[in-house]
C-alpha cells in the first residue's frame, strides 16, 4: 500500500464529501478510491468513515487521524515547493511593507539593481507607519526601531545604524558649531517627535564609553514626526538634527551637511525584516532578504566611511 497516495486521497474524500467527487478530482477511478481508503483503515485497524447512502461522515479516530494527515501533507507540499524553487525561475508578486522612511531611504534605492537581476519578480510596496503593522499580510515587513526591541515577531535584523547630530555648512557659519553636548541649549534643534520621548532632551553617549550617556537639554525650534522634513530644514540652515548616518552619508560627502560634535551619537537604530512565518518561506521571499541585507551592511559601510572622510576634511 501506498501510505502516502492513500493520505492523499483519504483527505480528497473527506473534502469533496464522498468517493465519486474524490474520483472526478484527483482523475482516478471510483473503485481505486474505495480500496485505497479501505486499504488504509486495514492498515491502522481503525474506521475512519461512516459510509451511508445520503452521506459520509468521519469517525471519532477519522477525525483525529485527518487532523495529523493535513499537517503531514502540508509539510511534505511546502518541502517539495522549497526543494523544486532552488531550480526552477524565480518569479511572482512579493509584498513588502515599510514605514515612509525606510522605503523612501532603503527600499527604494535598492529596486532597480534587484530588478536588474531578478527581471520576472514583481514589487508591491506598501507603506505607511503604523504601529502594529499587518505582518501576516505581506512577505516581507520592514520595523525600524532602537536598541530595546524585543518584539514577539519573526523577525531578521538587517542593518544597524548610529544616530548623529549634523547640520549644513551656512548654519554653522552663522552659529558656530557646539563644542561640547551641554552647548546645544543656544543652537537651533531639529527634533524627531516621537511618542514617549521627551522633546526638549537628546539622551547622548560616546561610542567608546556607552556605559556614560547623558541626557542633554536642547530648544527645539521645530518638532515634527517627519523625518524627511527634518533634514530637509537642515539642508536649508535651519538648525542641528539627528539622523541616521546611512542616510546622510552622501549629504556628508558632498559637503551639504557637517557632522557635529563626534563622536557623541543620539542613539543606535535598528532596521529588522520581519517575515509571517519561518516554517516555509517563497523563493522570491529568501532572495530579496538575501540582497537587501547584503546591499544595507554594504551601504553602512560606506557611510561610515563618509562620515570618516568629512571628518577629516
Amino acid at each position: 500500500m501506498d501510505r502516502l497516495l492513500s493520505m492523499r486521497v483519504f483527505e480528497r474524500v473527506v473534502d469533496e464529501g464522498g468517493f465519486a467527487a474524490a474520483a472526478r478530482a484527483l482523475d482516478m477511478s471510483p473503485p481505486v478510491v474505495t480500496r485505497l481508503v479501505a486499504d488504509l483503515e486495514e492498515h491502522l485497524g481503525a474506521r475512519l468513515l461512516q459510509r451511508s447512502t445520503r452521506r459520509l461522515s468521519l469517525t471519532e479516530a477519522g477525525q483525529q487521524y485527518l487532523n495529523r494527515v493535513r499537517n503531514i501533507l502540508q509539510d511534505i507540499n511546502e518541502a517539495d515547493a522549497v526543494a523544486r524553487s532552488q531550480t526552477t525561475e524565480l518569479v511572482g508578486l512579493l509584498r513588502l511593507h515599510a514605514p515612509p522612511v525606510l522605503a523612501t531611504y532603503v527600499i527604494a534605492p535598492l529596486l532597480a539593481e534587484f530588478r536588474r537581476r531578478y527581471p520576472k519578480i514583481l514589487i508591491e510596496l506598501e507603506v505607511a507607519s503604523l504601529r502594529e503593522p499587518p505582518i501576516e499580510d505581506f512577505d516581507i515587513t520592514l520595523l525600524g526601531t532602537d536598541e530595546s526591541f524585543d518584539g514577539d515577531v519573526i523577525a531578521r535584523k538587517v542593518l544597524e545604524s548610529d544616530a548623529i547630530l549634523v547640520a549644513s555648512p551656512e548654519y554653522l557659519r552663522r552659529r558656530g558649531a557646539p563644542k561640547e553636548p551641554q552647548s546645544l541649549i543656544e543652537h537651533d534643534c531639529l527634533r524627531l517627535k516621537m511618542p514617549h520621548i521627551r522633546d526638549r532632551v537628546w539622551h547622548m553617549w560616546c561610542p567608546d564609553n556607552p556605559a556614560q550617556p547623558i541626557d542633554v537639554e536642547i530648544q527645539p525650534v521645530l518638532l515634527a514626526n517627519h523625518t524627511d522634513s527634518l533634514l530637509r530644514a537642515a539642508l536649508d540652515g535651519a538648525g542641528i538634527t539627528s539622523v541616521a548616518v546611512d542616510m546622510v552619508a552622501q549629504h556628508l560627502m558632498r559637503g551639504e551637511l557637517v557632522r557635529v560634535l563626534a563622536p557623541w551619537i543620539t542613539g543606535r537604530l535598528s532596521m529588522y525584516a520581519a517575515v509571517p512565518s519561518r516554517k516555509f518561506m517563497p523563493q522570491r521571499t529568501r532572495v530579496f532578504l538575501d540582497f537587501l541585507i547584503e546591499e544595507t551592511r554594504l551601504q553602512t559601510a560606506k557611510a561610515m566611511q563618509a562620515c570618516a572622510c568629512a571628518a577629516r576634511t
